[in-house]
């Protein structure tokens, strides 16, 4: 599932009319990008959420067929929240399923993750990155099984507690096991790292965090900086390696 209902108000006025993930990077919208990476990893049905210019996202993508997945959307007539859209779509779901936020732009090796996703017996994965500002992400502790044993959004104070890896941060991208929207109640606003995450690890179930590699390449586009440097980045081909010619779409 990719998480697209936001209006992404840190990239206005950039977003008055237009959906953050068609936004273009390198002259091709943020979201191919993300297709073409999944289809890669051997995906073929995408479910998508809509709320914000929710209608322009449909008529871009359609059905999908041109991407060679499967693309299905869900309508929101209010914001759910992370949590809450995913299990607004739950029966869309069968065994292990990914979700991706919607302004990431990475080209890592998903199926290892999914490998290590189901080595572990995991109820959920997070991919975590290396973070320079803590205050910007949710930062993520693991213990020596890689297992998360703390989690907090966007810190305000110094973090304590967070070892052995205070610096890991939660990318916006998980694989779930079905059986984890069980615990998302089914109405209301629920974000994933605000409100189901800190729950779970409470739980001790198995909630397990995949360390991005040093040469691993993501960015989440959610402020006009970080916009300006997905699109040199992209044209950069040292730096990401999910290229547009993947695509079959014309800049």
């Amino acid at each position: 599932m990719i998480l697209a209902a936001g209006e992404g108000t840190r990239l206005s006025p950039l977003t008055l009319e237009i959906p953050k993930v068609l936004l273009p990077i390198g002259g091709v919208p943020l979201i191919c990008y993300t297709l073409a990476w999944l289809k890669s990893h051997g995906i073929s049905q995408v479910i998508i959420n809509l709320y914000h210019l929710g209608e322009k996202i449909r008529e871009f993508l359609g059905a999908g067929s041109r991407f060679g997945i499967e693309i299905s959307y869900s309508q929101e007539d209010s914001i759910r929240g992370t949590a809450g859209g995913v299990k607004r779509v739950e029966q869309f779901f069968d065994g292990i399923f990914v979700v991706v936020y919607g302004d990431i732009l990475t080209d890592f090796d998903l199926s290892a993750m999914i490998n290590f996703h189901r080595a572990k017996k995991a109820l959920a994965t997070l991919a975590l990155f290396q973070a320079a500002n803590l205050r910007e992400v949710g930062v993520v502790g693991l213990d020596k099984e890689d297992r998360v044993v703390s989690f907090m959004e966007k810190p305000e104070s110094p973090i304590v507690n967070y070892q052995p890896s205070p610096t890991l941060a939660n990318s916006g991208i998980y694989i779930l096991q079905r059986e984890f929207l069980d615990y998302i109640p089914r109405q209301g606003f629920f974000d994933f790292a605000c409100d189901i995450f800190p729950k779970l690890i409470e739980l001790r179930l198995p909630i397990y965090g995949y360390r991005l590699q040093p040469g691993d390449y993501l960015i989440d586009i959610g402020t006009l900086e970080k916009y300006r440097k997905a699109n040199e980045d992209v044209l950069d081909n040292s730096k990401f390696k999910v290229q547009s010619a993947t695509l079959n779409i014309e800049p």
